[in-house]
């Protein structure tokens, strides 16, 4: 997802709201008033990039979405009653464009009329020609039909949201009617995904999560978090075996991916658990204590879910995407907080369905790759790439197996988190060999099986 202000689409007429902020907070609640159908799509970041991302929480003791979410009982619409209002009032102005010079003029107009910010104004110009320029590295014959179409959508999607600011609640359901927030992501990153240069690691642990869950158990993808497209990639890859895991997978996301005008439309197709990543919890001091009370109410709702079991749960616990090595340029996996993996571990554990961890591995930093270091204010240069990726899953990964021998909690939790952080940096590096250093199918270990799924 992308990077702006948040500011701006403040001073815009009155914020939707996400429909899980307008059922009761118990699991059955949320899933009758859940917006989500039976098509299939993974959301990416066009907006920002990721955000997108997915990010983790830092404690237990942090709190809930505070300024991002708002209280919404008083309101009488029923969410798809509010959706269907939104679509029908929207300006349909960026759809009305047939050529790549109509729709970057009616980003001119718009701006010149005063009813787009001049700082999203650019980022949808560098947005669409970063795109632009990703799809024409594939050779894709219809690469400008599909920069058009795709584009055309996002920007749209965008000036809705500047119109008429959407709201996160701290557990946010994928919208998918009247507009499909899942598919519209997930056909954004499709075109940017070399599938012939892409692997899937262990496939047939993905079909174990899949039983598990159909079982009423709780599953938690201990992952590495690379792009604000990551969960796009997942879906992608799971596509033609387990759409079913892509679609019910609910991400732990960082608050920027849900205030960004450019990454708001793909989060809005995803299920969200809203929270303040750590490394970005004292970027202003005076929001510290409101970001922790914001990211304890998240973890309440979470609790509420996982308590009715059938939960898939995916969760960087390094805090936020990787970054390559400043003196070699080579990309890693992130270290893991222990902390903050502790604090979901037991929070599976309380809960009365049984929960087990795997660790993942993705690859796809080229697609989005998030800039060199880590910054405070949003407004990030997006760089688009077309490239191959990977994921793989290792089997599950038991506390009580690998911290038999510790001696204490503190040694435990830390000895967990390292055995977890190895397993996915090993399933990396076999995809980064698959992938990067191009042995395809022979990069494959005994610990590792890849294949590809849609060939």
């Amino acid at each position: 997802m992308f990077t702006l202000s948040a500011t701006p689409s403040t001073t815009f007429l009155t914020p939707r709201v996400s429909p899980s902020s307008l059922s009761s907070s118990s699991p059955s609640a949320a899933s009758c008033s859940s917006l989500s159908s039976s098509s299939r799509l993974c959301l990416v970041s066009v907006r920002r990039r990721s955000s997108a991302c997915p990010c983790l929480f830092s404690s237990l003791k942090v709190s809930a979405m505070a300024e991002l979410v708002k209280d919404t009982e008083s309101l009488s619409l029923s969410p798809i009653q509010s959706a269907e209002r939104t679509e029908t009032d929207h300006s349909r102005t960026f759809l009305s464009a047939t050529t790549e010079q109509e729709l970057l003029s009616v980003i001119r107009k718009e701006t010149e009329a005063g009813r787009l910010p001049s700082t999203i104004a650019s980022g949808m110009e560098e947005l669409y020609q970063n795109y632009k320029n990703a799809i024409l590295q594939s050779r894709n014959p219809k690469a400008d039909e599909t920069v058009l179409s795709n584009m055309t959508a996002v920007l749209d999607r965008v000036f809705l949201d500047i119109e008429d600011p959407f709201v996160f609640s701290p557990y946010h359901k994928a919208m998918r009617v009247p507009f499909d927030y899942y598919m519209f992501g997930q056909n954004y990153i499709r075109p940017l995904v070399d599938f012939r240069n892409s692997y899937v690691g262990n496939l047939s642990i993905f079909y174990e999560i899949e039983e598990k869950l159909q079982q009423g158990h709780n599953i938690f993808l201990i992952s590495n978090h690379q792009t604000e497209a990551d969960p796009a990639v997942i879906a992608l890859l799971l596509e033609s075996t387990n759409p079913h895991l892509a679609e019910k997978m609910t991400y732990i996301a960082g608050d920027r991916v849900v205030t960004d005008p450019l990454c708001k439309p793909f989060s809005m197709g995803r299920n969200l658990i809203c929270v303040y990543s750590k490394k970005h919890m004292n970027d202003d001091p005076e929001l510290a204590d409101m970001k922790r009370k914001a990211n304890t109410r998240s973890l309440k709702e979470m609790a509420l879910l996982l308590r009715g079991g059938s939960q898939i749960v995916w969760i960087a616990p390094s805090g936020g995407r990787d970054r390559p090595d400043p003196a070699t340029g080579e990309w890693y996996p992130a270290p893991f907080d222990a902390a903050s993996l502790d604090n979901l571990r037991r929070l599976g554990e309380h809960s009365a369905a049984p929960g087990h961890i795997y660790p993942l591995a993705l690859l796809c930093h080229n697609i989005m790759p998030p800039p060199a270091q880590v910054e405070k204010e949003i407004g990030e240069k997006r760089m688009i790439s077309f490239h191959g990726t990977g994921l793989s899953v290792a089997p599950e990964i038991t506390f009580s197996d690998i911290t038999a021998s510790c001696q204490n909690s503190e040694e435990a939790r830390e000895v967990y988190a390292q055995a977890l952080y190895d397993i996915v940096t090993e399933q990396y590096n076999v995809l980064k060999s698959a992938v990067h250093y191009e042995q395809g199918l022979n990069a494959s270990t005994p610990n590792v099986s890849l294949s590809q799924p849609w060939s």
